[in-house]
């Protein structure tokens, strides 16, 4: 799975979440900060949405953080860190 993918379905991006909303994928942008052999730091950011009870969308928060990734044989990444 590529870095894009992976992130897009990756639960440990809700840790950056500050108000339990929900990670809007279309404002999802990385930034590839390290490259080794075997692993990736990237900066992430994002919006975060944020509902009313209504199911109205209440607000936008913009979420940021770095992550490790640990990375396979191909590229792949096989998992991941908040840093």
């Amino acid at each position: 799975m590529d870095i894009e993918e992976y992130l897009k379905s990756s639960p440990k991006l809700a840790q950056l979440c500050s108000q339990n909303g929900w990670i809007d994928n279309e404002t999802l942008r990385y930034e590839l900060m390290e490259k080794g052999s075997d692993q990736a730091v990237i900066n992430v950011t994002f919006d975060e949405v944020i509902m009313e009870g209504s199911g109205c969308v209440a607000d936008r928060i913009s979420c940021y953080g770095k992550m490790r990734l640990t990375l396979g044989d191909r590229g792949q990444v096989e998992n991941s860190e908040i840093i």
